[in-house]
Parts: C-alpha cells; structure tokens; sequence
C-alpha cells in the first residue's frame, strides 16, 4: 500500500508540524492541495485544539494530522531554574527586567489521558508523535478507533523501536531539518546524521513505510528522497515563507537575509536540542549550553526577553527555526508550494490545482 493510499492523501507530501509559526490556515492550504496538512498541538490548549480543527474541518475534507510531544515531564530542579536566570542577569537588565518577576513553566503538555480523551473527541484522521511514543496504554486506543500513527525517528534504533511499537509509517528525521531533534533513546548528538545518510539505512532496516524530512526544499530534494527508498516526504522550512504560515516579520526578515544561511543546534530557547539561526541568544549562551534548565522548563526564562526584544524590532532572543536549507522557501501560497515540491513525485499535478 502506498503512502497516499495509506493516509487517503493525494500525494505523499507532508506539511512539517511547526508550533508557534503555523495554525491551521496552514494545514488546511496543504490539505486542500493534495499532501497532508498538520497541526502542532503541544502549545494549545484544549479549546485551542478544539477550534483550530473546527477551522479545518469547516473549510476541507481533506485529511490532517495532529502533531503531539511525548518527552517525560521534567522534575522540578529550582536551583537549576535559578542558577540559568541568574546567568542570564546581564541580559535582563539590558531591558530592564527582574528575572524573578516572572513565574517558571512549562510552556509544552506531553500526550496524557486527558489528550487521549481530546482526540476521541475530535477523531482526526492521523496522529503523529515526537520524541518517541506515549505509554501503549495511550496507544492503544488510538489504533482502535481507526488513527493513523506516525513517529520520527532519528537513528535505526529508534526506527526499529518505532516499528516493534506498531507505527503505521515512521519519519527519518535527518540532522537538517529544523526545529526540535526528535531523539529519544539517546541524548547524544553525535549519534545524529543527515537524512540522505539516515534515510537508505531506516528504509532497509524495517517493513513500514519512511518519510524523509530535512533539508527537502525543491523538487530535486523531493525526487533523490524518493530514489532512496522513501513513501514521501515531510517538509516544514520551505513553508514558512508562504502568507498562511503564522512566522512572525523579525523570522520571515531572517529567513530572507544571509544569516538564514548559518543555523546551529542549540537548547538555550527550550532546554532540548533543536535548529535554528544563530542569533544573539545562540552565540552567547551556547548554542549548546550544559546548564540549560530541562526541556520545556527553559523556555520560561527566554520568554520574557524575547517578549522585550522583540517589541524593539530585534530577534535576538528569538527561536528562529529553520532547517539547513532555505533555497526553496518563498514567499509563494502553500499550494502552489505543495505542487511545486510534488514535481519531484514525477506526477502530474493534483487535480485539486486544476
């Protein structure tokens, strides 16, 4: 069975979850052109979820899929917590800030029960999980009510350990890609590579259908993932130029100007690994910095200085996710994105742009 069929999509083009830069307006634009539109749900509230599909569902019957987080909830570590906001002391000041005047979060809800009970609820059509998978209690009922299930892996091992688990299709997340590293089984980078070097590996080590993701900008990237043994892609960089993408003016300027040339891993905007373009926060806090408060904890700490910066008109502190990649992202709509991309499919184009 192909992916397309699998999914009960057009083509086997995925839209990238990227949380905080997309809402549904992006997903449904993808879904109506033929791929699969996602909508990242990690940072929404339950009434959030509940709207934003509303939205989908009033303008495609297309399907969709919800992006969850599965990371294990940090412990509390307050003299940690301390330790990162009294190094950021100097920063604080430049905008006048009290670093203890603003309370620590978490800021992003790992799959739980009550989650379990959203998506029965709502009863989207594909599910996809990041870091790993929630506990097969939360699984389970999943599969039973007809959810297709999909996970990133990173390595083979965490291929392999997807697929034992009974994902529907796994995607190869290679070390290009922007936004969070989805490893889960290590935390150690130097077991990550890029998604040409991973993707042929993942393909010959298990049965189900791969997605390759990263670095996949153009028809070009499109066609040599195919040629290596993918079902189809996922693509979110080349994304966040087009009008229904939420990416902020300081993200879409960088995007745009040389620096989108240089990205890094870094950890000092969440507390996990995840690229974006190097900027102010990144050089001078890491990028990769050893007392980072635990994922999502850090995030409380940054919030209020990229708050300040921002209403400046500077990103300094602001996360800028973007992949290694950014040759094909353009200020163009998602669907003719989506059909630009599809080239590399060798197809004619969807029926849905005629």
């Amino acid at each position: 069975m192909s992916l397309a069929t699998l999914l009960g999509i057009e083509l086997p083009l995925l839209q990238a979850p990227m949380a905080g830069v997309q809402g549904s307006r992006l997903a449904i634009a993808v879904s109506q052109a033929g791929g699969l539109g996602a909508l990242p749900c990690a940072m929404l509230s339950a009434d959030a979820v509940r709207a934003e599909v509303a939205a989908i569902r009033a303008q495609t019957e297309a399907p969709f899929n919800l992006n969850f987080f599965c990371h294990a909830p940090p412990q509390p570590d307050p003299a940690r917590e301390a330790a990162w906001r009294l190094r950021l002391t100097a920063d604080y000041a430049r905008f006048g800030l009290d670093p203890d005047a603003f309370p620590a979060g978490a800021g992003r809800r790992p799959f739980d029960a009550d989650l379990l009970a959203l998506v029965r609820e709502l009863h989207p059509p594909v599910i996809s999980f990041h870091f790993g998978l929630p506990d097969e209690a939360l699984i389970a009922p999943l599969r039973e009510w007809g959810c297709k299930l999909l996970a990133s892996a990173t390595t083979v091992e965490e291929a392999r350990w997807l697929e034992t688990r009974g994902v529907d299709a796994i995607i190869a997340q290679g070390l290009e890609a922007g936004g969070h590293r989805g490893l889960f089984l290590t935390d150690d980078l130097t077991t990550q590579s890029g998604t040409f070097t991973l993707l042929p590996q993942i393909v010959a080590a298990v049965r189900c259908p791969v997605i390759a993701t990263g670095g996949i900008a153009d028809a070009a990237g499109v066609a040599a993932a195919m040629a290596l043994g993918a079902a189809g892609v996922q693509v979110g960089t080349a994304f966040l130029l087009c009008p229904e993408a939420d990416t902020g003016p300081l993200h879409r300027a960088a995007l745009q100007s040389p620096a989108a040339a240089h990205t890094a891993l870094t950890n000092v905007f969440t507390g996990r690994p995840a690229r974006g373009i190097v900027n102010h926060a990144m050089r001078t806090l890491g990028p990769m910095a050893t007392d980072a408060p635990a994922f999502p904890l850090a995030s409380a700490a940054m919030a209020p200085l990229r708050q300040a910066a921002e209403a400046r008109g500077s990103g300094d502190y602001s996360p800028l996710w973007a992949g290694q990649n950014v040759s094909g992202t353009q200020a163009i709509p998602a669907a003719q994105m989506v059909w630009d991309l599809a080239r590399g499919f060798g197809t004619q184009e969807p029926t849905c742009l005629v």
